[in-house]
């Protein structure tokens, strides 16, 4: 994999390397494209690592696991459920080998960042560099919402795609519950994702006071 990525809106997974259910492409909008352009470069981190942080769902794995297979180094996905010291060895050898570090944190409530009780530990990741995925804006929530769609087999139109980004709720998790819903919705009813499933959709997610379909 090119560590070229960004501009075309998306990355490609290697074939396989995508988790199951999940999509074989990593969105890249404007609620992550600084993180992208920050990950490709790991010769300018402080101590060869990076903290990816960012809310439940928002793509953090998928991009550590893009960031392995391109072979730019190692990553530890969830670093801050890991015990402290074993992770503290992990950082000590990845310094050892001169091989980049990549961790992944989510940030809590009201955008809590990790809380890291080992001072040197602490003292490293202060040291490293940090980087944020966003909240995403319409148009990433299109692409987000139809690579859910992809995933899960299903056909969305451009101008169902608009409608349904400018509805949903301004998240990545927000994008992914909302296709997870037409899809259940469609398979009860055994027809295809139309206008009423949208509208469907949108009512169980966040309600009934739903604008005038298109």
């Amino acid at each position: 994999m090119s560590r070229a990525h960004a501009s075309g809106g998306q990355i490609a997974l290697p074939l396989g390397s995508a988790m199951t259910g999940q999509p074989r492409r990593v969105v890249v909008g404007d609620a992550n494209a600084a993180a992208v352009e920050a990950l490709s470069h790991p010769e300018t981190w402080p101590y060869r690592t990076a903290v990816l942080c960012g809310e439940p769902r928002s793509g953090k794995s998928l991009l550590a696991k893009w960031f392995m297979d391109s072979g730019m180094g190692d990553a530890i996905d969830d670093a801050d459920k890991m015990d402290e010291t074993a992770l503290f060895h992990r950082w000590n050898r990845a310094q050892a080998d001169g091989v980049p570090l990549l961790l992944t944190t989510t940030l809590g409530a009201e955008g809590a960042v990790w809380s890291i009780a080992l001072p040197d530990l602490r003292s490293r990741m202060g040291g490293s560099l940090w980087v944020e995925i966003d909240t995403p804006d319409d148009a990433m929530l299109a692409d987000l919402i139809a690579a859910h769609a992809e995933a899960r087999g299903l056909i969305l139109p451009d101008d169902g795609l608009r409608y349904l980004a400018s509805r949903c709720e301004r998240s990545h998790m927000g994008a992914e519950r909302l296709v997870a819903e037409i899809d259940r919705i469609s398979l009860e009813r055994k027809c295809a994702p139309g206008a009423a499933v949208w509208r469907e959709a949108l009512e169980v997610m966040i309600g009934p006071d739903q604008p005038s379909l298109l």
